[in-house]
């Protein structure tokens, strides 16, 4: 199933942030939406999430089944990082799938440390691995690696591409690289 974007526009008051714009996010397709700071990244992936309404426009086709990471992590403060995964997957889900997520995301020192100890690189991990724990269709990462190092940057890539192997995958970014590392389409948002 597609899920289409037709002559979007969002406002905020008198600033219009998304523009006429439509595009068609196809089943397993990979995309980078790029663009300076302030050009409407986030507010695109908002409305892809229903989060915002479009002013003008047609969002059709968006997935029952969503998963997200946005540009603050959103995380429970006192839970460990499983217990933030559970918060989200629900208590049937495999521990094991969990721990095999964890470490492969360089967090398994840390999968039962309460996440207000850990340092920021380390939440954004825990936020990447709830998004992905999370069955779905569409999985939408706003600047998913800020904090991390360059590193680091491309073993949690190589970690996203195989749990959203056949998802859609739309990533908010500043890096070229990341869109080369994820083999992704690249929108440009002005």
């Amino acid at each position: 199933m597609s899920m289409v974007l037709k002559s979007v526009y969002k406002s905020f008051g008198e600033k219009a942030v998304i523009k006429d714009f439509s595009h068609t996010f196809k089943q397993g397709d990979r995309v980078c939406v790029m663009g300076k700071s302030g050009c409407g990244k986030t507010t695109l992936l908002n409305l892809m999430l229903g989060i915002l309404t479009p002013d003008t426009g047609e969002i059709s086709g968006r997935p029952k089944n969503v998963s997200a990471v946005f540009q603050e992590d959103r995380l429970c403060e006192a839970f460990t990082p499983v217990g933030n995964i559970l918060a989200v997957a629900g208590k049937g889900a495999d521990l094991n799938k969990i721990r095999a997520l964890l470490a492969a995301l360089g967090l398994s020192k840390s999968e039962n440390t309460p996440v207000s100890e850990l340092s920021g690189g380390m939440k954004r991990r825990v936020a990447i691995a709830r998004a992905l724990m999370v069955e779905s269709d569409l999985v939408i990462l706003d600047e998913p690696f800020k904090g991390l190092d360059d590193d680091l940057r491309e073993s949690v890539i190589k970690t996203i591409l195989s749990y959203t192997s056949g998802k859609t995958l739309v990533v908010a970014t500043h890096d070229i690289r990341d869109a080369q590392l994820l083999g992704a389409e690249i929108i440009n948002i002005d």
